[in-house]
């Protein structure tokens, strides 16, 4: 039972370790954001804002660079410890911006179903980072995705993603980062 138990920690660890940059990148767009909406304030052709003041420029820039720097960290820690795969530059910078991708792509579809800012969208919100930053990694470095993201691994990252990202919210709405804790 003890093996299993140390088996999972490690897996968890590992998993998490893989998508630092883009646990970084996501809530540092919070955090740095504010300013000019990526959208310019701009309607799409059925009348609602393409993207919403919630996904601006700034954000898209300082969480990026704050998950590129997290990744560039890693990549220092990792030969120094064989349990940590070392990313490659590639694979940072598009975990990074591919999460930030994926919400915003997301946000996209959530103004054509006519959500309001911050209503919120039950795991598509939870995952939708996990998602870009999958698929952009995989789009460019498809041999190091593969080696690394295996089932388990995948699996492993739906599975505490949620909780993770719930948590950050609570903590992002207390310091009021967030107008809603979701």
């Amino acid at each position: 039972m003890f093996e299993i138990v140390i088996l999972v920690l490690v897996l968890t660890v590992q998993a998490a370790w893989l998508m630092i940059p883009a646990y970084i990148s996501n809530p540092m767009a919070v955090v740095l954001g504010g300013g000019k909406p990526i959208d310019f304030g701009k309607n799409w052709i059925d009348g609602e804002r393409i993207l919403g003041d919630g996904k601006t420029i700034r954000g898209l820039t300082g969480g990026t660079i704050c998950g590129i720097i997290a990744g560039i960290i890693q990549m220092q820690i990792s030969p120094l410890n064989t349990l940590f795969v070392s990313p490659p530059l590639i694979a940072v910078i598009t975990l990074s911006f591919g999460a930030l991708f994926g919400d915003i792509v997301k946000s996209f579809f959530k103004r054509r179903m006519r959500f309001r800012r911050g209503a919120p969208l039950l795991l598509i919100d939870q995952l939708d980072f996990v998602l870009g930053a999958w698929v952009l990694t995989y789009i460019f470095d498809p041999v190091w995705f593969i080696d690394n993201f295996t089932v388990i691994t995948m699996l492993v990252i739906l599975v505490i993603t949620p909780v993770l990202h719930r948590l950050t919210n609570i903590l992002g709405y207390h310091v009021k980062l967030k107008k809603e804790p979701w």
